[in-house]
């Protein structure tokens, strides 16, 4: 099957891709900002590999608030 330039995308299949890039920087946003507004005793590991897994598309994030975040 052979893969589909941006032109041959419909407007709404564009307008779709273009939504969830941009929920996905906002959410990758949202974790760096409270990455580094959060003291290091309530981040579970070191601050320097959530950053890091930010580079990884839509996980990283997700992982971070799921599972880095220590709840009083």
């Amino acid at each position: 099957m052979a893969q589909k330039s941006w032109g041959d995308l419909s407007a709404g299949q564009r307008n779709t891709i273009k939504v969830l890039a941009l929920g996905e920087l906002a959410l990758k946003i949202a974790m760096l900002v409270d990455l580094r507004r959060r003291p290091a005793s309530q981040i579970r590991g070191p601050k320097a590999v959530w950053t890091a897994a930010a580079a990884v598309n839509l996980i990283g994030p997700v992982s971070y608030f799921a599972f880095g975040r220590r709840r009083a």
